[in-house]
């Protein structure tokens, strides 16, 4: 029996809030950069970013895409331009919330750290805060900038310089595999969902055999 026929969706011919739409809802799910920076006022700065991902394990590579407004870029590309470094957060189940509510478009002037009652810490390699609370941060020094030509996003790359991890995240045996059941983090999905990390599961990869 021969199922109903596709929908075929050619981007071109759908509008740009639909593309965001349909992109994000089938790029699933998504880790979650949730970066803070320094601006040059000294004023602490905290957003999440979707379009964040991991690029090489040596050097360790993380890039993220910031969008860039007809009036400027955003705060957090403009921090990362003047100081050279950022942090990510990484979010986890007890964050969730306040990860949300950081995601307002605040005015520049405005300091999510001191808007939302959070403590900040300061990197040990980078001119950038972090959340003190937070389980596991990367501390990332600016690599390059990639030219993305008219697309209105600026994709980044930072070399991870740093890694802060809380007493309470164990490695794997044998490993420095953090255990995925102790960190609980929260990934993106399409709209206003979220994905939590439980249940897990656990395959092997398979060997090839000769």
């Amino acid at each position: 029996m021969k199922g109903a026929a596709r929908e075929v969706i050619e981007p071109g011919e759908i509008s740009g809030r639909e593309r965001y739409q349909l992109l994000t809802s089938l790029v699933v799910p998504r880790p979650i950069g949730w970066i803070s920076t320094r601006s040059r006022a000294g004023l602490s700065n905290l957003a999440p970013f979707s379009y964040f991902s991991a690029v090489s394990a040596s050097p360790m590579l993380v890039s993220v895409s910031i969008g860039v407004r007809p009036a400027g870029p955003k705060d957090t590309l403009r921090n990362i331009r003047e100081h050279g470094g950022f942090c990510v957060n990484v979010v986890t189940e007890d964050d969730l919330d306040v990860m949300v509510a950081t995601s307002v478009d605040a005015p520049a002037e405005i300091s999510e750290f001191a808007d939302l009652g959070l403590e900040e810490a300061n990197g040990v390699r980078v001119d950038a805060p972090y959340v003190a609370g937070c389980p596991a941060v990367l501390e990332c020094r600016l690599r390059q900038e990639v030219d993305l030509d008219d697309v209105p996003s600026a994709l980044v790359i930072g070399e991870v310089v740093a890694v802060h991890l809380s007493p309470d995240l164990p490695f794997l045996p044998g490993t420095r595999v953090v255990d995925p059941h102790r960190l609980r983090t929260v990934s993106r999905l399409g709209g206003d969902f979220y994905g939590l990390a439980a249940p897990l599961t656990r395959r092997a990869r398979p060997v090839w055999k000769v």
